[in-house]
């Protein structure tokens, strides 16, 4: 089986079980193929978690939970070292929750930036360092963190820093009726079946390094890295375009936001059986890469204008190349 059916295997599982939340689920895999982390936000009970748990069960990787809240510490996430003083070497380090494949932080934005900044080293270097020592991470490696964008009371703004270390921000919706009633059948069988169900045999992680490396091949033509590139001015010098655009943003996006845009785009396109970036697959994945590195001003937040608005209005002004 080639890297690209093996994967549209894993997609196609992952619907399965978490119906009416199909762009999650692809979303998800286009930030694992572009070894990235991701934000989920959405309401409470809309398969955020179930999504996690469901790759992590169909791709034979280890995952770990951490319920984030405002008693937590960072050793509580990154391990520390323990002393042991029957061993030659006293102290031994104990491995915290974050060495794991998958690490599902499950409500991030209600612990403190103490513990906000224990993420930071391993969501971009793969690494902790922990009592002068650096300890690696596992080769297949994501963050996932979750957040409830209705709840603020006891809730601790991500920085900006954090922010960006994340490749995608997705924003998740409720599902259509026919994929409530299905949601209902699922949630009734599995109730009835859990004693005999087979599960399907776990798919090995070397799918998602093969796919990676043939993502590597995926060509990006120079109107394509133009096109990427003016979007990402555009959002840093938005004057240039309109007296509205500029009113809106503050703060455009980073270089990371750039990387991010290109890598994404390259999934997208071999996810489509394609070995090229069309301005289709960039318009496709970037809502989701950029919506987080935006600042918005005093005047877009008092008119109710949405990173997703200014977005749109940077889709109609920048030209394809």
């Amino acid at each position: 089986m080639t890297a690209l059916k093996s994967i549209q295997e894993l997609q196609s599982r992952m619907n399965q079980s978490i119906i009416g939340q199909e762009k999650l689920v692809e979303r998800i895999l286009v930030g694992l193929l572009a070894n990235g982390n991701m934000l989920l936000e959405g309401l409470p009970g809309l398969a955020k978690t179930r999504a996690v748990k469901a790759l992590a069960q169909e791709l034979k990787a280890d995952l770990s939970r951490i319920q984030f809240t405002p008693d937590l510490l960072p050793s509580d996430i990154t391990g520390s070292e323990v002393y042991q003083p029957e061993l030659e070497e006293k102290f031994v380090f104990q491995a915290g929750p974050i060495f794991s494949n998958l690490v599902l932080a499950d409500e991030i934005n209600r612990a403190p930036a103490k513990v906000q900044a224990a993420l930071l080293e391993a969501m971009e270097e793969r690494q902790v360092s922990v009592a002068g020592k650096t300890h690696k991470m596992e080769p297949l490696f994501m963050v996932l963190a979750t957040q409830n964008p209705v709840e603020q009371e006891g809730t601790y703004p991500l920085p900006e820093a954090q922010m960006d270390r994340f490749v995608m921000k997705v924003l998740i919706g409720y599902p259509d009726m026919e994929s409530e009633a299905k949601v209902l059948q699922l949630v009734r069988n599995e109730s009835k079946s859990s004693q005999s169900k087979k599960e399907n045999e776990p798919l090995s992680q070397d799918i998602i390094f093969a796919a990676r490396e043939e993502i590597q091949d995926v060509k990006v033509s120079e109107s394509a890295e133009k096109y990427i590139v003016d979007l990402i001015f555009a959002t840093r010098y938005p004057e240039k375009y309109n007296k509205e655009l500029a009113s809106w943003l503050d703060f455009g996006a980073s270089p990371r936001g750039t990387i991010s845009i290109d890598k994404c785009a390259r999934v997208m396109a071999w996810l489509n059986g394609r070995d090229f970036v069309q301005p289709d697959d960039i318009r496709a994945i970037i809502h989701d890469v950029l919506r987080h590195r935006l600042i918005l001003s005093y005047k877009a937040n008092a008119e109710g204008v949405d990173p997703d608005k200014v977005i749109d209005e940077i889709l109609k002004v920048v030209a394809v190349v």
